[in-house]
């Protein structure tokens, strides 16, 4: 009777495992308006999603080089490396055509 239950108690856990591997890249997919805004020219403050890809940079190191790779923490914290980069990137775009424009007033 106990393996059964420790067989269940396993199941459970590789199935919220999948969960929250599935809620983390949809985490970080959602940087998706805050980069559209960025490329519209409503610029967003790029400490949060900096902060997150540093974090998901050490989670992925972490899980891929211990000694049993950890695949679902390496898959579920790749997007935040990825997304995390383009929102701080976007959020630091400098507009070249303005500042073209205005060197034009200069000259």
């Amino acid at each position: 009777m106990k393996k059964s239950k420790n067989k269940d108690d396993q199941s459970a856990i590789r199935k919220l495992g999948v969960v929250a591997s599935f809620v983390s890249v949809v985490m970080y997919v959602s940087y998706l308006p805050q980069i559209m805004d960025n490329l519209a020219g409503a610029k967003a403050n790029p400490i949060q999603p900096t902060v997150a890809m540093i974090n998901c940079t050490c989670w992925v190191i972490y899980a891929y080089f211990k000694e049993e790779r950890d695949w679902p923490i390496v898959i579920a914290n790749l997007p935040g490396i990825i997304f995390g980069a383009v929102a701080f990137l976007t959020s630091l775009q400098v507009n070249f055509r303005l500042t073209i424009s205005r060197m034009h007033y200069i000259i």
